[in-house]
């Protein structure tokens, strides 16, 4: 039998957040450009692509990144991935499935592929020095997912292997390398089955499934 892991990694945006995509698509609304401006402009095209690697690496600021984004899609660049994400929000199932875990002894780690913390800051609001034990951002350390030097500082800060933890993303991409260090994966497409995925592979409840329950 395979025992239960003790260890928790997720990624920020699209994990503990809600998902991307449909800000993204909100933004194309409210900007006036066709759907799939974003995507094609910024993560098909190799100068977009680029671009969004370097930010990640902490190469290039945010700053920096929404004057060459915003030339590549003809619009201002003022703030721009803060406009482009305005419409996240927290997913509080998530979040207090995170929470619950620790408090039943798990470690909990943050893992992200960062989008530069000045003008606008993704974590702002979230407590992530609070609320978890390990906090590894891509452009602190000049390196993101897929690459395995990153998923071994998030392990080396939580002082677990990856054969004790188990790894989520919204990126299915990065879900392979993880599980080629070790780590057990769930793909987060929806929030309640994440959770759920996570109950069985940490062994404990994560949620409250009585609805009457009252708690003081």
């Amino acid at each position: 039998m395979t025992p239960h892991r003790m260890g928790l990694v997720l990624d920020f945006g699209g994990v503990l957040t809600t998902p991307l995509l449909p800000a993204a698509l909100a933004f194309e609304r409210r900007a006036g450009l066709a759907e799939g401006t974003l995507l094609t402009g910024l993560y098909l095209d190799p100068e977009g692509i680029r671009l969004t690697e370097d930010l990640e690496r902490g190469a290039l600021t945010q700053t920096q990144w929404n004057d060459a984004a915003a030339g590549l899609l003809g619009i201002p660049p003022d703030n721009l991935m803060g406009r482009i994400f305005a419409d996240l929000r927290p997913e509080p199932s998530v979040i207090a499935a995170a929470a619950a875990a620790r408090r039943a002894g798990v470690k909990v780690g943050i893992l992200s592929n960062s989008v530069g913390l000045t003008p606008w800051n993704l974590y702002d609001g979230h407590e992530v020095e609070e609320r978890y034990d390990a906090l590894v951002l891509s452009e602190v350390h000049g390196t993101r997912k897929p690459e395995p030097v990153i998923f071994r500082r998030v392990l080396s800060e939580l002082g677990l292997t990856a054969e004790e933890c188990v790894f989520v993303d919204d990126t299915e991409q990065y879900l392979a390398p993880a599980a080629d260090l070790g780590f057990a994966t769930v793909h987060a497409v929806d929030p309640a089955r994440t959770v759920a995925a996570l109950e069985t592979l940490l062994g404990i409840p994560l949620t409250d499934k009585d609805p009457g329950r009252v708690t003081t």
